[in-house]
């Protein structure tokens, strides 16, 4: 190594000051290339398909943008935030999700702390449902509601509690969940346009109701017991709808039976009474005949069902000389 050529401290010191002065003279043109690097970068910007853009300047609300690429103003001079108005948002409850609070915290809710509520008859269940809804007019979203998501499901938690406190146990659980559903969809709705918060419900969905772990098994024997009691109850209907129609099916064949005896019987002794009278009156006209007619009619019905016929002569003091009783199997 030579060591008379080598660099003194003051070489190295003035190099490095000429470098620096170098640096120095380029630096307007570095940051100039920066500026507008970073003034380009903020000048355009793409709007998705499923979106608008809520322009604002210096804060200010502008203008809505379209899909597709637009410019602005860089040095947050404009400021663009997207707003998806044609996807279909879903917020759930009671399913221990984790849930952004107001703050930008994520936090796990118990299902217990956000399900369970209790119904018009004082008892109990585990509510679980969904809310879905898109928005409708990004504006208000953005301007209006400071948290629209903890609006929405603040709103969502106390329309339905309201609402299962309105119906017994058993209503919730089996033939009025689509009535909840409906009139959940309604007031929320309401309620979310007093509020001025540009979102449209779309639907609210009872997804899971039951009672609680720890009541499930009391539930279950009062619901079995109910079963029993139905099921009672129907076969007592059965049997009652198997007897009585069968009779009233007989007291009524017993009644027309009766009256149609009844008919049957007064109509006779009209008849009887009708011909009494005709006869009556054709025996006040000619006695004699009629005596004789009534005689010949009397014989012509009574002969005719004699087995054996006597004629006796007026003079003849005794029959039974005429009489073969040996025929008959008498005593001779």
């Amino acid at each position: 190594m030579d060591w008379q050529h080598a660099p003194t401290p003051d070489d190295i010191i003035n190099a490095g000051k000429k470098r620096f002065q170098d640096y120095i003279r380029y630096a307007p043109w570095i940051m100039l290339g920066l500026v507008l690097i970073i003034g380009l970068k903020g000048v355009i910007y793409s709007i998705g398909p499923d979106e608008v853009g809520v322009m604002q300047r210096f804060g200010k609300y502008t203008t809505l943008s379209s899909p597709g690429l637009h410019v602005k103003l860089p040095f947050g001079i404009d400021k663009v935030t997207p707003i998806k108005v044609e996807k279909i948002f879903k917020e759930e409850f009671g399913t221990g999700s984790l849930l952004d609070d107001s703050r930008g915290r994520r936090s796990l809710r118990s299902d217990l702390e956000q399900s369970l509520m209790l119904t018009g008859d004082l008892n109990i269940l585990d509510v679980r449902w969904i809310v879905q809804y898109k928005i409708d007019d990004p504006i208000k979203l953005l301007f209006v509601v400071r948290s629209p998501r903890d609006v929405i499901r603040d709103v969502a938690e106390i329309v339905m509690r309201r609402l299962v406190g309105d119906y017994t146990v058993d209503e919730v659980l089996t033939i009025k969940r689509e009535e909840i559903d409906h009139l959940a969809q309604i007031e929320m709705q309401k309620i979310l346009d007093d509020y001025q918060t540009g979102v449209r419900v779309i639907t609210v969905k009872l997804l899971d109701v039951n009672p609680p772990d720890k009541v499930k098994p009391a539930f279950n024997e009062v619901n079995e017991a109910k079963q029993e009691k139905e099921k009672m109850i129907n076969q007592a209907w059965e049997a009652y709808n198997k007897a009585i129609p069968r009779a009233k099916g007989e007291a009524e064949k017993t009644i027309r039976e009766a009256e149609g005896y009844s008919l049957d019987k007064v109509n006779r002794a009209r008849g009887e009474a009708e011909r009494f009278l005709a006869t009556l009156g054709e025996y006040k006209k000619s006695p004699e005949i009629t005596r004789k007619r009534l005689y010949l009619e009397t014989l012509a019905e009574v002969l005719p069902k004699a087995r054996e016929k006597y004629i006796i002569d007026p003079k003849q003091s005794s029959i039974l000389p005429l009489l073969d009783l040996g025929m008959k199997g008498g005593a001779k």
